[in-house]
């Protein structure tokens, strides 16, 4: 069965859209050419990541530090917002426990909540973050809803839903009635053959009729999928969440992750994170390098494809905890695109996450 391309988004977000379109066709303007980048339990690792935050400021040379007083607004002093496109909050210590991170993991099993992230020393301050899910649970939907309703820090969140099941319906009606549900991510199922389930395109179909968005997680599988939906669901508004899975070894990136990046983008519908990064170098010991250069073969490829008007800053924290420090996260991708203008570092760090997520102005996240 074909993909039949969905309606047009609401029309409620027309005028949104047109200063959206506006904002990305001043960005397609010719460019100049670039060269082709809590608690922690244990003493020892969490002194090794308060070093590494201050070499990875000091060597980014991203603004200057500046450390967000615990439970207080953060202020943004850098003239543009900062959007964190990829969190997860949850809570170890609550009755019913929780189904991720696995009791055995010592470094992610504890309390990981809003104030644990903003505790933390980053270049510049983060003004929102759009969490995502990191539970099968479907009540762990409204668990994040609840909390992001007295943190206005939290500015969206991608939620995990049945689809192509009856109860997909009623569920995405339910959630979607809080502005903060901002979409869902597919993950840990198979996709080969959904494409052609009538049930599960019906289901995307009602994200697009509710403006909400599709992230997708995996590896290199995923792009080839998300080009045919792409084209088929032109108003879905798909993002790639950890580069699918691209291996970051200082070198230029794998000659066939590049071609299907190529003809994703060419999806205008297609986003893509630049979570992943130190996480593609494989180095679990918290030893990713801090120096942009090691990344920027990569980097140079994604502006290349995308443009920063498609890519999206995010951390991945504390996902990402185990490989760098948050101010690393943000220093590497903080300093590529500060060498590329303003317009780059607004488009990556605020715009693209709006044009993305249409995330919501809250009180702490206003200019």
């Amino acid at each position: 069965m074909s993909i039949i391309a969905a309606g047009p988004t609401a029309t409620g977000t027309r005028a949104g859209l047109l200063a959206l379109d506006a904002y990305n066709s001043r960005l397609r303007q010719p460019r100049l050419s670039e060269p082709p980048v809590s608690i922690i339990l244990h003493r020892r690792r969490f002194l090794a990541a308060a070093v590494q935050a201050v070499a990875g400021v000091a060597l980014t040379g991203w603004a200057s530090a500046i450390r967000a007083a615990p439970g207080r607004p953060v202020a943004d002093a850098g003239g543009f917002s900062v959007i964190d496109t990829h969190t997860h909050f949850y809570d170890s210590t609550r009755a019913q426990d929780v189904p991720w991170p696995p009791r055995d993991d010592k470094l992610l099993y504890r309390p990981v909540l809003p104030k644990d992230y903003r505790a933390l020393p980053v270049p510049r301050p983060v003004t929102g973050t759009v969490v995502v899910e990191a539970s099968p649970l479907l009540e762990d939907n409204q668990w994040v809803l609840d909390l992001a309703a007295h943190e206005p820090f939290i500015v969206g969140f991608v939620g995990n839903l049945p689809v192509g099941t009856e109860a997909f319906a009623g569920h995405l009606k339910r959630f979607a009635a809080n502005e903060l549900f901002r979409g869902i991510r597919l993950r840990d199922r198979k996709l080969e053959g959904t494409l052609d389930d009538p049930a599960f395109i019906s289901d995307l179909k009602l994200l697009v009729d509710h403006d909400r968005s599709l992230d997708l997680v995996g590896g290199r599988e995923i792009l080839p999928f998300a080009d045919r939906l792409a084209k088929g669901l032109p108003n879905l508004r798909i993002i790639i969440d950890h580069l699918a899975g691209v291996v970051v070894d200082g070198k230029a990136p794998p000659t066939d992750w590049v071609k299907q990046m190529r003809a994703l983008a060419r999806r205008p519908n297609t986003y893509c994170k630049l979570s992943g990064l130190v996480e593609g170098t494989s180095r679990g010991d918290g030893s990713a390098p801090n120096d942009v250069e090691f990344y920027r073969p990569v980097l140079d490829a994604m502006r290349a494809i995308f443009g920063p008007e498609r890519l999206l800053y995010a951390s991945n924290w504390p996902v990402s905890e185990r490989f760098a420090s948050l101010a690393t996260v943000q220093g590497i991708v903080g300093e590529y695109f500060r060498s590329h203008g303003r317009r780059a570092e607004e488009g990556v760090f605020a715009q693209s996450a709006k044009a993305a997520y249409r995330w919501v102005q809250r009180e702490q996240s206003k200019q």
